[in-house]
């Protein structure tokens, strides 16, 4: 058993009423606690109703994007949009027309180039 004698018991109570002590010594009573937590209230309201009439705003943003963006799809259907041409079909100066292969018919390389792969 932890405490046995009378001495040990007189300890514990003494150390309890001192923890007490201790604990309203260092307590600022809640007033400073209580006039943050209205502080941080009233913040929040005015977050909230900013973050209301923000949102309302954005919507109406939204609106006239949707807008411009549907005029401009009508005018794009108008105009039409030839492919643009690629990096090598600038420098050779043709259009190629064939999808070459990777690698030359029976020449097929194996992992990571190191030689040709056996089927087994």
């Amino acid at each position: 058993m932890l405490f046995t004698t009378t001495t040990q018991f007189a300890a514990l109570a003494l150390c309890l009423v001192a923890g007490w002590f201790f604990g309203l010594a260092s307590s600022s009573g809640g007033k400073k606690w209580k006039a943050r937590y209205a502080t941080e209230r009233e913040a929040h309201a005015a977050y909230r109703k900013q973050g209301d009439t923000g949102l309302s705003a954005a919507n109406a943003r939204i609106a006239e994007l949707e807008r411009e963006n549907a005029r401009l799809a009508k005018a794009a259907e108008a105009v039409p949009v030839a492919a643009a041409p690629t990096l090598t079909e600038r420098v050779t100066g043709r259009r190629q027309t064939v999808a070459r292969p990777a690698y030359p018919a029976g020449n097929r390389p194996g992992w990571f180039d190191f030689g040709p792969r056996t089927r087994g």
